[in-house]
């Protein structure tokens, strides 16, 4: 079972799983936009024979301290995310990134080229397709603040998340539990911090960024994992990312929407082959 611990870094305590493994051959895990560290315990298990397995709650998710509202942008995750290696000693590591987890990846290594060993990018590439990043919008900003029980929490999963249609009713819950806490009037409220739910205004943090800049800097080898129905990552994005570096490779998990679970039997076949596991 993964150890919980905490760190602080940049002034907010972050929580982080380690799941053990291999000493020094370390990998992190990043999550997605409503996502947490535990998304990623069904993996992880698959990967400590070869590797030191880490994953991240990003600042203001899961049990990681809630900060500035203006200061939930991607070049602070990437900031947060040097200085959690710098203050463990990572030199060097394998990353994998679910979704917005996948853009902090692409911008930490496309920026410290140096200090990635293998990307896992998770159903996300430097273009979003509009479709998607509208049905996320609105699910994200319109989510019910309270639920009653986890029972409730799990049917708002099945109605908003294309996954879990396909999961089992244990599996739902257990993704649920990890997303909520008790509401001081007894029913359960989001473990994330709601500023993240309103959309930034103005200034630096609101404009768009540019991610074929630092994706065409990754020097590390690429595995592009794309859900067959995803609305998020298109095939025509996949086939761009590949021209671009040429080193990527791309799998496409069928029947399966935003995000895959990295433990389909086509994305863990990929994965086991993509990394020296």
């Amino acid at each position: 079972m993964a150890a919980s611990r905490f760190i602080t870094v940049n002034g907010l305590k972050l929580h982080y799983l380690d799941h053990g493994g291999r000493d020094n051959n370390w990998l992190v895990c990043i999550h997605g936009l409503t996502g947490n560290a535990h998304n990623f315990d069904a993996l992880a298990s698959h990967l400590t024979p070869a590797y030191h397995v880490l994953s991240i709650d990003v600042r203001g998710r899961g049990d990681s301290e809630w900060g500035p509202g203006m200061e939930y942008t991607p070049q602070n995750y990437v900031a947060d995310l040097a200085a959690f290696l710098d203050t463990l000693g990572i030199e060097r590591t394998t990353l994998i990134g679910t979704s917005m987890g996948g853009m902090i990846s692409i911008l930490f290594a496309g920026g410290y080229p140096e200090r990635v060993e293998r990307v896992v990018l998770n159903d996300i590439g430097p273009d979003i397709d509009a479709t998607g990043l509208a049905r996320i919008t609105s699910y994200v900003g319109d989510a019910p603040s309270e639920f009653d029980d986890l029972e409730a929490v799990a049917a708002y999963y099945r109605r908003i998340y294309p996954p879990a249609a396909k999961m089992t009713s244990e599996a739902v819950r257990e993704m649920a539990r990890w997303s909520v806490k008790p509401a001081p009037n007894g029913k359960l409220g989001w473990k994330m911090d709601p500023q993240i739910r309103r959309p930034v205004r103005g200034g630096a943090a609101s404009r768009p960024l540019d991610l074929w800049v630092p994706f065409a800097r990754i020097a590390a080898p690429i595995l592009v994992v794309r859900g067959g129905e995803s609305d998020i990552l298109s095939a025509a994005t996949v086939s761009r990312m590949k021209s671009t570096l040429r080193a990527a490779k791309s799998v496409e998990v069928p029947g399966v929407g935003h995000a895959p679970s990295l433990v389909e039997p086509e994305a863990l076949a990929a994965i086991k082959e993509f990394l020296p596991v």
